[in-house]
């Protein structure tokens, strides 16, 4: 007679067998969006919401006020409040994209950063930034001056918590720099990273009730890892040793938004490893970024997962702007991508280490893109030739309505080149094969100068890639139940 865990193995396999593309297929993992095209849609609608506004608007209020009539969502939110300074909190309400979940330090303490210095990763004193980051509670951390805070080590960065560098000009360099391992709901916002180069190999605090040994760091200017429900906004990144944004092990819920990055070869890493699948649930935003001079490619590279990029301006690349292996989806849309000199390195696009016949299936779409200097993004998969509507929109009508979403991008105030960097006057805008017929609000509707598009449904994510994904993990739950079987000899824990 057969031992009860044999049957239900043979059961099982015959189960999937039978019906994997109709169980298998609607696996989720933990965090992740179940409909990531409604996150992609509401993005839209908060953004043309915003346009419209500064449209209607911008003519009769007056000139002091016109600052918080950007078009950008996010800014808009927060910096028409001339007292914002006393409501700080207002700002968790204003996020956009995967990441708009991200609460940080809302409803706790104003924690305020007096002392720049950090002598002790272990024992951190009351006052430091440090200190300030590990605490159990939600934190809403400000600086009460301008501070160059030179890290020893790794700043290990807790759940709920705001790092708000609004108000001062704060620069956090050195050792490690910011590490969310394992952590929820951090928003991170006004702050300068940069020269961070690895640390370790010592003991740091990562909570007032936990210490740990930790092995030497990659060098990152932020590590987004196990992490969820994360927000980086208005930061200005450079001249780290290794990526200056990397997200990895199962990260999702994440916005990148109105960053300014520079001076650096892998900017901007979403995934851990081809092999890792659990990266198939990473979900990410990057929006209303400027990816300034110096860059050579990773802006971003990506690996499984959702990745939306929205309104982004390109000034240039050495190598190549979005790359990926493993089959991400990316959805490119109303971003500004301008090509170097160089005529080997026009293309926006690099599927990493990968033979065309593998990823022609893959979904990567390009919509409303505005190429300049002969940049191009190869589409594939779901992307090529086909329709977007949910975001009902026009042709493009204006570079400018992007120069206008990321004026501000990296920290406030910062200087910035000549917008017009690198030709930006003209370009050929991508789209697909559009519809004969402009949307119902014609020429009222915003959408079109933003995201291009036509009239029919987006697509889903490739059916295959999907189901292949979820085989892979019912074959490995039988495999641990074969492994179980024979190392307990068919017994019944």
């Amino acid at each position: 007679m057969l031992h009860f865990p044999i049957i239900i193995f043979f059961f099982i396999s015959f189960f999937i067998a039978s019906f994997t593309s109709v169980v298998c297929f609607n696996l989720t993992l933990p965090h992740q969006h179940p409909d990531p095209e409604s996150v992609v849609q509401e993005l839209h609608r908060r953004v043309n919401d915003s346009v419209f506004r500064r449209q209607m608007l911008g003519s009769i209020v007056e000139e002091k006020d016109s600052a918080c009539l950007t078009g950008n969502p996010i800014d808009d939110c927060w910096r028409c409040d001339p007292n914002w300074n006393s409501n700080r909190q207002r700002l968790a309400d204003c996020g956009i994209g995967f990441g708009r979940g991200a609460m940080g330090g809302k409803g706790g303490q104003i924690y305020v950063v007096t002392d720049s210095s950090d002598s002790d990763p272990v024992d951190a004193k009351p006052g430091t930034l440090r200190y300030g980051v590990i605490q159990e509670e939600p934190l809403w951390i400000v600086f009460s001056s301008n501070m160059m805070i030179k890290l020893r080590y790794e700043l290990i960065v807790n759940s709920y918590k705001t790092i708000d560098g609004r108000g001062a000009n704060v620069h956090i360099t050195g050792g490690g720099c910011i590490t969310l391992q394992y952590v929820s709901n951090v928003i991170i916002h006004n702050i300068h990273v940069h020269n961070c180069y690895p640390a370790g190999n010592t003991n740091v605090r990562s909570s007032p009730t936990h210490v740990g040994f930790r092995t030497k760091s990659d060098g990152d200017g932020i590590s987004i890892f196990g992490s969820r429900n994360i927000w980086v906004d208005h930061c200005s990144l450079s001249y780290c040793s290794d990526g200056l944004i990397d997200a990895t092990m199962g990260s999702t819920g994440i916005t990148i938004s109105n960053s300014y990055f520079s001076h650096h070869d892998d900017v901007m890493l979403l995934g851990h490893s081809d092999g890792y699948i659990l990266d198939a649930g990473m979900q990410v935003t990057v929006a209303f970024n400027r990816f300034g001079e110096k860059l050579v490619q990773r802006m971003p590279r990506c690996r499984r997962g959702y990745i939306h990029v929205v309104n982004n301006d390109f000034t240039s690349w050495e190598m190549y702007a979005i790359g990926g292996s493993a089959n991400p989806t990316i959805n490119s849309q109303g971003n500004r991508y301008t090509a170097p000199a160089d005529i080997n390195a026009k293309e926006v696009t690099k599927r990493v280490e990968t033979d065309e016949k593998d990823w022609t299936d893959w979904n990567w779409r390009t919509e409303g893109d505005i190429m300049v200097n002969g940049a191009f993004f190869v589409p594939s998969g779901d992307g090529l030739g086909v329709q977007y509507a949910k975001a009902t929109s026009v042709e493009p009508k204006s570079v400018g309505l992007i120069e206008q979403v990321t004026m501000n991008a990296g920290v406030f105030g910062d200087p910035r080149g000549s917008l017009s960097e690198g030709g930006h006057g003209g370009g050929t805008t991508s789209s697909s094969t559009r519809s004969s017929s402009s949307s119902s609000s014609g020429g009222s509707d915003i959408f079109g100068m933003i995201f291009g598009g036509g009239s029919t449904s987006s697509p889903a994510p490739s059916r295959a890639s999907s189901i292949s994904f979820a085989t892979a993990i019912c074959w490995s739950l039988l495999i641990l139940l074969a492994c179980y079987t024979s190392t307990n000899h068919g017994a019944l824990l």
